[in-house]
């Protein structure tokens, strides 16, 4: 810890993910950021799951690190079991996860954060904002109007024209703007300390409550291996809601912690990791290098049991015993996709079992996490519930899983740099914005960082910043802020692949070549091995694609090279084909055709050329020149290029159908439309109960439904017309009657 400043540019408040992030992305604008925190030892803490990425949620990591962020490059260090989620799907959909052991991730953290140019860390509790107060008050950092041609679903509301504006168009919603922050240090002494901008990361902390049965007790968590409390943050959730900011309640839950060596791991179903593996690091996949413990072979399996009708008895008949929450009616509002075991049982009464997947947090320690568990029962009745599960019978928890309720703000009150409205120079991100999720939190600290840092820096030379915005169509990232600034969130919002309309663009393979380059432009990417990482890879792809289109056989020949039937089989061999030619491109583009094999039978064509020449040489004094044999693609762009070559048509019809809906926002929806599985069948439960709860009259309303994907409304929009043209077409046919 480096002695602290009376002055900064930034100011973030909180270490964990969405704090991380948004101090380095300030630092890196050349803002001069302190981190402040009231425990410097828990920053870049694993609170609840020990893993990073997953579907949707590896894509925001891929993308923070193509931005320069820490999370990827800290998670590969501190990986003991990785996996590529969604293997046997296309690549769009495919997402990569990492098993973290909890020590390494947060020391490998703390060890970057602690030589992190710009960036001060100092340990204490802010008590409160220092604020210049006024309606309509003058800001002192201010943005430009976006000159981002950003791709939104939906023609701008007012709502969503003033999270896109510019400072001097939020004038009238300012009621004042930051001067800095109190801190209160642990010897009891408070100190004002300045600064231009301040970014609030304060997860579950604000007016947090901690729950374990019918106990509750003021914390945001409980700290690791301990039964002490980190106390919350009462003083920022006063101001907040003082000035207006609409704050509501949500909750989520951690599971009991068990002893390994009291789990039968022969009755559980092994779940190796992958080796080798793909990094979250895209310098690392470059220079092909392997995570470190995939190196060095330290890496552990994680184990799969699975709950019964035992279980889910014990589950219901110790129902009463649950906690009593302040939101949603005492119900709690939790996250819908990673519920507790008790929402599970609930919600899908007739499934006879849901998976748990056991997961050891770490390479010394016994402590292991049991996925999908959370339920804050009294301890006694969380050990008697999962005793009923395979591998289990014997097992001791370590320590009793527990829930905790916290104030959130609605993201609505925020523009898309993730500035507030209300106060000029705040800056939100993570689960106070209403996410749940490490790499939610840390996407949106990024955003925020950079914006922040870019803003203060603009102000000490008297301008104002060009704001850093992804658009929709350029990352996850852009989806995330879009869908919670726009639309806002009642529950907490996890990240998915079906959230984005331009998914197939959008893949985890390819994000260093969407934002890189944005990053360099704005300012918060400086490394120069990253730079020219993602130029060696456009140089690559780019001559290899090429290769692929010039590269042409007749159908009849890769059909037989190939020899599988996958390039065409009987279908090329049909009369009146054997003088038609195919580029590799065009056959890798064909249904279950790999870029291997395409290349395998390149190579395959060009080693026999070369054997030609080289025979007719030897009976030529001339100097020949002899064709170079196809080497394969190299892991850092296989999946790259295939993508390309593979999705090219259908990137084409996206653009197309969401061209065609963005047409369509004024078509209305017929008011007696029934919103159940048998009308609407590929609509999740989620979304008919939202669309019947709400019942828009539009598909511009119903775009403003939290929850509501992209391809879904689409579907909805099919669904609609094809109804409609039904309703005419039979209104014809009676006229033609009569």
């Amino acid at each position: 810890m480096r002695m602290s400043l009376e002055e900064y540019d930034v100011i973030v408040v909180g270490g964990g993910h969405a704090g991380c992030e948004a101090c380095t992305a300030a630092a890196r604008t050349g803002a001069k950021t302190a981190l402040l925190t009231q425990n410097l030892s828990t920053v870049g803490e694993l609170s609840c799951n020990p893993s990073i990425g997953g579907i949707g949620k590896g894509h925001l990591v891929r993308e923070i690190d193509a931005l320069g962020g820490v999370m990827g490059d800290v998670a590969d260090r501190a990986g003991i079991h990785f996996r590529m989620l969604n293997r046997r799907k296309g690549p769009a959909v495919r997402g990569p996860r990492g098993q973290m052991d909890r020590d390494l991730y947060k020391n490998h953290m703390q060890a970057v954060l602690g030589n992190y140019e710009n960036l001060d860390l100092i340990e204490g509790s802010v008590e409160d904002l220092l604020l210049d107060e006024g309606e309509a008050i003058d800001t002192l950092v201010s943005f430009r109007d976006p000159t981002e041609d950003l791709t939104l679903l939906s023609s701008l509301s007012d709502d969503k024209g003033a999270s896109l504006s510019s400072s001097d168009a939020n004038k009238r919603l300012r009621k004042a703007r930051i001067r800095g922050v109190v801190v209160k240090y642990a010897d009891g002494t408070q100190r004002e300390i300045l600064a231009k901008c301040v970014v609030i990361t304060t997860g579950t902390f604000l007016r947090g409550v901690l729950m374990l049965g019918k106990d509750r007790y003021s914390g945001g968590r409980h700290l690791r291996d301990s039964e002490e409390v980190e106390p919350p943050s009462v003083g920022l959730a006063q101001t907040l809601a003082r000035f207006g900011f609409p704050l509501g309640r949500l909750k989520t839950g951690t599971p009991a912690r068990l002893d390994g060596k009291t789990i039968d791991w022969d009755a559980c179903l092994i779940q190796p990791s992958e080796n080798p593996a793909v990094p979250f690091s895209h310098i690392r996949q470059f220079l092909a290098q392997q995570p470190p413990n995939v190196a060095a072979g330290t890496l552990i399996d994680c184990y799969m049991s699975r709950t019964n009708e035992l279980t889910h008895k014990l589950v219901m008949d110790y129902a009463h015993l649950l906690p009593e929450y302040d939101g949603l009616g005492g119900k709690g509002n939790g996250p819908r996709y990673c519920p507790s075991i008790f929402k599970k049982v609930e919600r899908f009464p007739d499934r006879d079992g849901h998976n748990s997947f056991l997961e050891p947090e770490g390479l010394n320690t016994d402590l292991v996490y049991p996925n999908g568990m959370s339920g804050p029962y009294p301890p006694e009745i969380q050990e008697k519930i999962f005793r009923t599960m395979p591998g289990l019978a014997n097992v001791e928890i370590v320590r009793p899983g527990y829930d905790v309720e916290y104030d959130f703000v609605n993201p609505q009150s925020l523009t898309h740099t993730l500035e507030t409205k209300t106060i000029s120079g705040l800056f939100l991100a993570g689960q106070i914005c209403g996410t749940t999720g490490y790499e939610e939190a840390g996407a949106q600290g990024i955003i925020a960082g950079a914006n922040a840092g870019r803003a203060a820096i603009e102000s000490s030379n008297g301008g104002s910043a060009a704001p850093f915005i992804l658009g929709r169509d350029e990352g996850y990232i852009g989806v995330l802020i879009d869908d919670l600034v726009t639309r806002g969130t009642q529950e907490p919002y996890r990240m998915f692949t079906s959230r984005a309309e331009y998914r197939i663009s959008l893949r985890a393979d390819n994000a260093d070549l969407r934002l890189t380059r944005k990053g360099v432009e704005y300012g918060i990417v400086k490394d120069e091995e990253r730079i020219a990482s993602v130029e060696a890879r456009e140089m690559m792809i780019e001559d290899r694609v090429k290769e692929l289109g010039n590269f042409k056989l007749f159908v009849t020949e890769w059909d037989q090279r190939d020899g599988t039937g996958l390039m065409g089989g009987d279908a090329m061999n049909r009369k009146g084909r054997e003088g038609q030619k195919k580029s590799a491109d065009e056959v890798l583009g064909m249904p279950h055709v790999t870029l291997e094999s395409v290349e395998r039978i390149m190579a395959q064509v060009q080693q026999e050329q070369r054997k030609k020449m080289l025979h007719e040489d030897e009976s030529d004094d001339g100097e020949a020149s002899f064709p170079s044999v196809l080497q394969p693609s190299p892991p850092s762009i296989y999946d790259t290029v295939e993508a390309t070559i593979k999705y090219k048509s259908y990137v084409t019809r996206q653009h197309k159908d969401m061209e065609s809906w963005r047409r369509a926002q004024g078509v209305r929806i017929p008011p007696d439309l029934v919103y159940d599985h048998t009308s609407l069948p590929t609509l999740s439960k989620e979304e008919l109960e939202k669309l019947s709860a709400i019942r828009p009259s539009t598909f511009a309303e119903a775009s403003q439904i939290s929850g509501m994907t992209p391809q879904s409304l689409v579907y909805l929009y099919h669904v609609v017309t094809k109804r409609i043209k039904d309703k005419d077409a039979k209104r014809a046919t009676a006229s033609q009657g009569n």
